[in-house]
């Protein structure tokens, strides 16, 4: 049965465990605080996509790019997207950086063995395509070494890249939210575009 003197005694033990605690956190520098610091852009650092397959494969293309952008231009991705969603034509110092930036995280994933092969994306590229039942069952049909052999998904991505319309893809963006979106869509479908073109010419 718990006495008297106990229950008395319970404050002061969670007092002293408590300092014992701030103690430790003021020896360890606990007693400042300092917001953390954006990361800086031109460290590499492990980025995830949310998403599967292309949509997965260009989430984590433009946050590479825009690492690499902000590396360019002396910017954290943070602040560089917080630029790039202000109302206003964007400067050609800043659509240069950005494919800059593009191309660098696509020779990233090449060289970190992160960039799928190409026929690993066809299906989903062939999907609410405009194409004919001939030619769809074609390209189905094709062999994933085939597809491999004559499609390099870096060599697709560059050239997706380079043909982009970054200024218009930037206009008309008013939050970081919006830009993230319609980079990550923008380039999600010059991808599938480019992928059928090719394909076609396989045939």
């Amino acid at each position: 049965m718990t006495t008297r003197a106990q229950l008395l005694g319970l404050p002061a033990v969670a007092v002293a465990l408590v300092s014992g605690v701030l103690a430790v956190q003021l020896n360890h520098g606990g007693g400042t605080f300092e917001p953390l610091a954006p990361a800086d852009p031109c460290a590499e650092r492990t980025v995830t996509a949310q998403a599967q397959g292309i949509d997965g494969l260009t989430e984590r293309l433009v946050l590479l790019g825009l690492d690499g952008a902000g590396c360019r231009l002396g910017l954290s991705r943070e602040a560089l997207t917080l630029q790039l969603a202000q109302p206003g034509p964007r400067t050609d110092e800043e659509v240069d950086a950005l494919r800059a930036g593009l191309l660098d995280a696509v020779d990233r994933m090449k060289e970190d063995g992160t960039l799928p092969p190409a026929s690993e994306l066809v299906d989903e590229a062939m999907d609410n395509a405009d194409l004919n039942s001939f030619l769809e069952a074609a390209i189905r049909a094709l062999p994933a070494s085939v597809i491999d052999a004559a499609l390099k998904t870096d060599d697709v991505l560059v050239n997706t890249i380079e043909d982009l319309d970054l200024r218009a893809v930037l206009e008309n963006i008013d939050d970081q939210d919006e830009l993230d979106a319609q980079m990550n869509a923008a380039v999600t479908q010059a991808v599938k575009d480019a992928l059928l073109d090719r394909l076609r010419n396989l045939i």
